[in-house]
Order: C-alpha cells, then structure tokens, then sequence
C-alpha cells in the first residue's frame, strides 16, 4: 500500500514522459553527467520538461524548441540531488544562528567564545546548541563551573556534538531542580564530583530530558526561520532531499514542513520521521492524511538503542577501555522498543531505530528478524539509523534480513582521531564497515547526521573513499580496506537513498520519466585524486527542473 502510494505518479506526468522529441523547458549541455542509470551512465545533456527529465544522452537537438533555453555548463559535472538519509533539519536550521563550539580547540576558546556570545545577547534567553567535543581539548569533559560566572542570566544548555551529552550551567540544573539528590533516570547518567556527588553539569543520554522538558518550546515563527535557514544549507551543498530525523519531539517538525508545504514554500523534498513511541498516533495520522506525496512525505519512526561512542553511552558487550567499569547504556528500554516495533510494523509504517555499540546493533537486528519470522516477504526497509560497531554476524544479517544500514561517513573521519582510546583494534576493524557491507549485498546508504557532522555529500564521499582522519595522521586510511570507489559513495548517496525513502521509482537516478532533481558540480569527481574531493563545489541545485540556488 505505502510502495503504491509513494510510486504514482499523475496522469498528466505520465503522458509528457511518453511524448518522444517533445521541446524542453531547459537543456544542460556541454556537461559531464553521471546519470546513476547503469545503461546510459555518461552523457553530456540533459533535458528537462516542467519537473521531469525527458532525455539524457549526447544529441540534444531533436528536444531544442524555439523557448528552449540552453544552459552550457562548459565541462561542470551534473550528478542526481543528493539525498541526506538522516539528519536534524531544524535543529540544525537552530545551530546556524546559535553559538559554535565546534571549532574550540581549548578549554579557553571554548570559555571565550561562550563569553563572547552570551555578552552579545542580553536578556535571560536560553542558550543552546554549541556542537563542542571535550576530545578536541585531550577529553577532559567541561563543567558548569567553567562557564557559571561568563553567561549572565541566561540558563545554559549546550551540547556536544554527538547529541548524546549535554553541559548545563547552574542557573538550567535550578531551573529543573537537578541536585545531587536526582537519581540517575533510566537511559541516563547525570555526571557528579567524585567527592561531592554534585552534579558538574554535564548530562548524558536520558539524564537530558531532565533539562529539555523545562526549556520553552520554540515557537511557529521561529521553527519557520529554522527551516528557511536549513533549507537554504542544504541546497548549497547539492541536497535535493532530507530524511528528517526531527528535534522537536518530531510532530511539531512535521507541522512546519506542512504548513511550508500548503504556503507554497517547500522547495526541497522531506522524508519526515517521527518518535517510535507514537507509532499509533502517526498509524492514525496516516489512515486520515495518507503518506504525502514526493515533495513532502511521511510514514517514518525513529527510536534508539543506545548512545554514542563520544559519550560512552553506546552500549557493546565489552567495556570500553578508558572506562573499564561502563558498556553503555539501552536508552530505551528494550520491551518497549520491542514491542513498538513490532506493532508499528504490523501496521505497515516504516522503522528506523538508532543503533551504535556491537551489542545494540545485534539486539535491533534480533528484533527485525522477529518482524520478519512473524511476516515474512513483507516490504518493509527496516533500517538501522549509524550502524556504526557491528559484530561479524551483524554484518551479514543486514542483506539477509533486507535491513538498510543507514551510515553517515563524516563520522568515521571524526571518530578516528580518537576511538582508539575507547575500543580494541578488533572492535574497531569493523567499525564504518562501508565496503564489506557492500560486498555482502546491503543496501548501503549515506547521509550527514547535521548538526552533528557538515551538510555536505562532498564531505561525506570524500570521507568514505579516503577514510583520512581530520588530524591527518591516517593519510592512506583509518582502516583503509573499508574505503570505496567514487561511484559507489554515489549510489549512497543517491539511488541507495531513494530507496530507503520508497522513492526508487522517481529520484536517486537521471532518466528520461524521473524526477529532474539533480546537482551541479565544478569538477569531474571521477577524474581527481581523491584527496581533492573535498574542494569540489556545487555550483548550482536543480529541483524538480526548477534551479533554487545557484552559486554566484
């Protein structure tokens, strides 16, 4: 039912793509295109009828009218939009306006660029985002004494990148009455001076929640500018499509993409996910509304497992080893992702379910495998949102089971820098296990994880074919037998990811009768070295045959 909704397309449509030689709207030319279409993979034109592509190939003429206009693109690169399969669109919308800790190096610049935020925002606002990374300053984790006396009256709570933990300042950890006398919540750890068990601030996983459920709701307007804001990133780097993984508890992100959608100001494409444990509300939602269209759909339930490497909370069967004590944490408690599993499957919606540690990847994969027994045959596209440690058997249960790993490449240039500190080389050889996953048959696909990682494809392709560390310290890769080819970062990032959205039939590829979604890029990236992927730039991005942005 949801395969057949998602691939009609209409009559009208229908009928110009079975017009032959019919004029275009616009002709690309004097480009080199990889189309993703195996039978017709290179060309030099492209046509392109309202939203549709009628032709692909080299002799462009017989599709020239007298209003045709021709666009020579003098030897730039034309490839399929990219399609993002996981990020946090308004959130990262939030981040490009709030403080940036991304970049601090030290415990002083990340104090001093705190400082200097909080002195240009007067008032009792909150202050969130930051994005920081306690490795880059050697892993000693920050503290609410660092920054009590530089941010005023504004309550604090910043993340680290990962999502995963979070630094509170005093005024925040009051405001939600976090004391040393809160227990841990389930999924959670609230971090304490080992001689006084006060809390320092920081709060890990579920421990957050204790924070967020007294931070003001954004408003309408400001969810707006937050997708104005990210709609406007994503295009600059070639997306076509995000797979929203959503922020404000999910609903309110869907509201805003609706509301964008009927005011005519939707102009990139949305895959909108909501939390797994309202599995029965969107089950209701989509029984009125149904699953959206190809601009904007839905139908998708995201839960978790577990944490993240950063933060010691992905949970593994052995403990980590500069935390010898710890194997992560479930963040959910497996009956109830259980259970919400397999009735949302049942119910014929779409599951992805984060999953980072060895042991968290096998659990989720044990409960796939339940859905499956109970039904099998069934089209369901499970995936497993990072799929970042995987056992042996992991790995070939993901093709055997049809179970679509879900990975964002920046990552692994990331983690590299220090995941030796948390893990054994044997765990780590099978981490980002980007090629042997390929080998055996999955479905692979790419995406960003924003803000947590850049929204940026180039980014993420040249990290899975180079696997370079950001530090420069693995020059010919950080386990360099799990890099891939150029064009199979592509097809992640393209086709693979059409797939995993149930798109397959109209995006991910360049052919006559598909959507003309495509990007523009200022240099062949099949004729570089791949350590020069990275200066690539999109130079313009085409949805459904209509340029939105263009680099000037």
């Amino acid at each position: 039912m949801r395969k057949l909704a998602l691939a009609v397309v209409s009559f009208a449509f229908l009928v110009s793509c079975s017009q032959q030689k019919q004029s275009a709207d616009k002709i690309y030319i004097n480009a080199k295109i990889w189309s993703g279409d195996t039978a017709n993979d290179r060309a030099t034109a492209i046509a392109v009828k309202d939203s549709l592509v009628v032709y692909v190939g080299n002799e462009y003429n017989e599709y020239k009218g007298s209003n045709t206009e021709v666009i020579d693109l003098g030897g730039q690169m034309i490839v399929p939009g990219f399609i993002d399969n996981h990020a946090h669109f308004l959130q990262g919308g939030y981040q490009l306006a709030s403080v940036n800790l991304r970049n601090a190096k030290t415990e002083k610049e990340f104090i001093e660029t705190l400082k200097e935020y909080s002195s240009a925002h007067k008032g009792d606002s909150w202050i969130m985002g930051g994005d920081w990374d306690h490795e880059a300053w050697g892993g000693k984790l920050p503290t609410r004494f660092w920054i009590d006396s530089i941010t005023g009256n504004h309550p604090v709570f910043i993340e680290r990148y990962d999502g995963h933990m979070s630094l509170a300042n005093s005024i925040a950890l009051k405001l939600a009455g976090v004391d040393k006398h809160t227990p841990d919540p389930p999924g959670g750890e609230i971090v304490r001076d080992a001689k006084t068990g006060e809390p320092t601030g920081v709060l890990k996983d579920g421990a957050a929640d204790l924070i967020s459920k007294v931070i003001p709701a954004p408003t309408q307007e400001e969810l707006d500018e937050y997708l104005k804001r990210a709609v406007q990133e994503a295009f600059e780097h070639g997306i076509t499509e995000v797979n929203d993984m959503s922020t404000y508890g999910g609903w309110p992100d869907m509201a805003t993409y609706r509301k964008a959608y009927a005011e005519h100001k939707l102009d990139l494409r949305i895959y909108s996910f909501v939390p797994l444990k309202t599995w029965a509300k969107l089950d209701s939602f989509v029984k009125k509304e149904g699953w959206g269209d190809a601009m904007l759909h839905w139908g998708g339930l995201k839960g978790f497992v577990d944490g993240s490497l950063g933060s010691t909370t992905a949970w593994f069967y052995k403990p980590y080893l500069d935390a010898p004590g710890k194997t992560g944490l479930q963040v959910t408690d497996t009956n109830d992702l259980r259970r919400w599993i397999l009735s949302a499957d049942s119910a014929g919606l779409h599951c992805a379910t984060h999953a980072i540690g060895d042991k968290a990847n096998d659990f989720i994969l044990s409960v796939y495998e339940e859905a499956e027994k109970k039904d099998p045959g069934k089209d369901r596209r499970f995936r497993v949102e990072h799929a970042q440690h995987l056992t042996p058997r992991a790995i070939l249960k993901f093709e055997e089971l049809h179970v679509i790993p879900s990975m964002q490449p920046y990552h692994l240039i990331d983690d590299g820098k220090w995941a030796y500190k948390r893990l054994d080389s044997d765990r780590l050889k099978r981490t980002y296990a980007f090629k042997t996953l390929l080998n055996e048959g999955a479905n692979l696909t790419f995406g960003s994880d924003w803000p947590v990682a850049p929204l940026d494809p180039i980014a993420g392709i040249y990290a899975a074919v180079t696997r370079r560390t950001l530090d420069d310290k693995n020059p010919e890769g950080w386990f360099p037998a799990e890099k891939i080819s150029v064009e199979q970062a592509l097809k992640c990032y393209t086709a693979n990811n059409a797939y995993a959205s149930f798109q397959e039939n109209k995006l991910g590829k360049l052919k006559a009768g598909m959507l003309a979604d495509f990007a523009v890029l200022s240099a062949d990236i099949f004729a570089i070295a791949p350590e020069k992927i990275r200066d690539i730039k999109v130079m313009r991005t085409i949805v459904n045959g209509k340029e939105v942005w263009e680099r000037k």
